[in-house]
């Protein structure tokens, strides 16, 4: 019988304690701001520990939490910027119309949800999709304002439903 020592395999546990400070640190000097930093540091491993890549199959941690950190970093910056818009917007509106606390927070959370959805569409198509729903443009419209036709138009209506129904969440 042999007294070879067989090498443990990688955990969740030691990915952490190796890197968490190096990924936290990093996304600390991009945010200026630690507390935003060990949030997304944390959603990073959560990120990790939800998908299929087994840490044990991971060859270079670093680069793959950073890239999932860049991902987060993305949404971060984007969903800053949607807040930033609402919170525009509400300032326009008569104070009786104003929500709650509670529905602003409901409605961040959706935009970020449509947001997140229609992540990966072109622009146009994006830009189409959101005047026909949001809006309510009719598809002569939309074509007028992007400088297409409206066939061009249906076919990105048709593009953004399928996205729609083929993302997954």
């Amino acid at each position: 019988m042999s007294d070879a020592v067989v090498p443990k395999e990688p955990t969740l546990h030691d990915l952490y304690r190796d890197h968490r400070g190096w990924l936290e640190t990093w996304l600390g000097r991009r945010l200026g701001n630690g507390c935003d930093a060990a949030d997304l540091s944390q959603d990073t491993f959560l990120r990790v520990l939800a998908s299929a890549q087994p840490i044990a199959d991971m060859r270079e941690p670093r680069a793959y939490l950073l890239t999932v950190g860049k991902r987060l970093l993305s949404n971060f910056y984007t969903r800053r910027s949607l807040e930033k818009a609402y919170l525009e917007a509400l300032a326009q509106l008569p104070e009786e119309c104003v929500p709650s606390p509670e529905q602003r927070w409901v409605l961040l959370e959706t935009l970020q949800a449509l947001d997140e959805l229609l992540d990966g569409l072109p622009r146009a198509v994006r830009r189409a999709f959101l005047w026909s729903q949001l809006e309510g443009l009719t598809y002569g419209q939309i074509a007028e304002r992007l400088q297409v036709s409206e066939r061009t138009i249906k076919r990105y209506m048709a593009q953004a439903y399928e996205h729609c129904l083929l993302v997954d969440l």
